[in-house]
């Protein structure tokens, strides 16, 4: 259920609410030139990281909180050098914010029922952070944004590294596919609805919510828990979900609502301020069998249009994925975890569990027969994978990896940069650290001694 929709504004929308309400989580933690860091963003950042699936270890917040006063630097730096930015750049990025946000929730006035406030004065609550942020990565790209590796600092930065550590590189893939996916009718979503309906009626009628959770729902993430979610503050689940969940009374019982994953209803467990815990149980409107066979048999059709040469796999993507992603890239896939487009063979999970044991074998060349797949949100698919290419395990080596090798020279250097830069101005700047901070183990010198 928890999704990628972690995002600046919403998270800020947290920050903000706590700060003005006063509540007594926040307190200032540091002070970096003239700018604050509280303990409401750090336990923010810190959620955000669970909801990722990190595990945390014993010096999980000490990082966080060295970032934040990293990140505070920069925007006190950029004030001192008069660093600009202007009224129509900050503009043009809340409009592009808010463009977002107003797509992943339906409409501008869903948007202003969701946070409670007018478009005007989200945009005024938002303006000031806005700026800030934009200040900062313009520091940010003064300090690193012109340097570069030349081909022989690459190949210097490769010939340090012992013959005994260099890095081992697993087979990588390039994939491509042509996605059919069967709309899920109407009668099959009144069926989902009128199943959660049950559930939840079964619910008030005083049967266990945990057990029926871990019976019926179809969130295999909290299902096995009986439908606890654990605490989770704002935007970090679809916005149909918050809206709803941060809605509820403790012990109240919402009606069903619907979500890009299906059909909810939840119950409130406990409210710590901004952060809730909630039990929930998902029914998800389902394809008919029917639907998807005729999905493999129009594959199946295409399937043969490619083998006969009559189009190109790239052609046929275009023409017939139901894909908008990659349809128009020839069809060629993504790597979520990386913006790349090889994979490593076991990414390819993120993508469905199957998909490893549907590549393994296939040549580059070589196209699948139709394949069954499940993506995140539970909805079924049929698709053509295209092998493009496909290297073989090795040890790293500047013929092959070159690109790689560059990419690490480049990052090696600008984070001596950004080290060096650190240390130097955070000793032209006034940092104030909570003494439950200062037995950090910090990568650099910030206060004074």
């Amino acid at each position: 259920m928890r999704n990628a929709f972690l995002t600046l504004l919403f998270v800020a929308a947290t920050l903000v609410s706590m700060a003005q309400e006063g509540q007594s989580i926040d307190r200032v933690i540091a002070v970096v030139g003239g700018s604050i860091t509280l303990q409401s963003e750090l336990e923010t950042q810190y959620l955000q990281m669970l909801s990722q699936g990190y595990e945390p270890n014993d010096d999980s917040r000490c990082i966080m909180f060295e970032e934040l006063l990293y990140g505070n630097l920069l925007l006190h730096r950029s004030k001192v050098d008069s660093l600009e930015i202007s009224d129509g750049d900050v503009e043009d990025e809340l409009n592009r914010r808010l463009e977002y946000f107003i797509s992943q929730l339906g409409s501008k006035e869903k948007l202003e029922e969701y946070y409670e406030k007018s478009i005007l004065e989200i945009k005024d609550e938002f303006r000031e952070m806005i700026k800030e942020q934009l200040l900062t990565q313009r520091m940010q790209t003064k300090i690193t944004g012109d340097i570069k590796v030349t081909p022989a600092e690459t190949r210097a930065y490769f010939s340090k590294i012992p013959k005994d550590s260099l890095p081992y590189i697993n087979t990588e893939i390039e994939l491509g596919r042509i996605m059919r996916r069967p709309a899920v009718t109407k009668a099959q979503k009144e069926a989902a609805r009128a199943k959660a309906e049950e559930l939840r009626q079964r619910v008030l009628d005083g049967e266990s919510f945990r057990a029926l959770a871990i019976l019926y729902s179809e969130d295999p993430g909290s299902s096995k828990n009986g439908g606890d979610l654990g605490f989770f503050t704002r935007g970090m689940m679809v916005p149909e979900f918050d809206a709803v969940a941060f809605s509820l009374k403790e012990d109240s019982v919402s009606e069903v609502f619907e979500t890009s994953y299906g059909y909810h209803f939840v119950e409130m467990l406990e409210r710590r301020g901004e952060q809730i815990n909630v039990r929930h149980i998902l029914v998800r409107a389902k394809t008919s069998p029917e639907d998807l066979e005729r999905a493999r048999v129009f594959l199946d059709s295409v399937y043969e249009l490619i083998q006969e040469k009559k189009m190109t796999f790239a052609q046929a993507a275009e023409k017939f994925s139901d894909d908008e992603e990659t349809k128009i890239n020839g069809g060629m896939m993504f790597n979520p975890m990386t913006g790349a487009t090889t994979f490593q063979m076991d990414q390819l999970g993120s993508i469905d569990q199957r998909l490893f044991l549907t590549v393994e074998n296939m040549k580059p060349g070589d196209i699948s027969k139709a394949v069954k797949t499940q993506s995140p949100d539970g909805k079924e698919a049929y698709n053509l994978f295209f092998l493009k290419s496909k290297t073989e395990p090795h040890v790293a080596n500047l013929k092959d990896d070159y690109q790689k090798i560059q990419q690490a020279a480049l990052a090696e250097k600008k984070n001596k940069t950004i080290e060096k830069w650190i240390n130097d101005k955070a000793a032209e700047t006034y940092v104030k650290i909570d003494a439950a901070y200062q037995d950090c183990p910090f990568a650099h010198r910030w206060e004074k001694k």
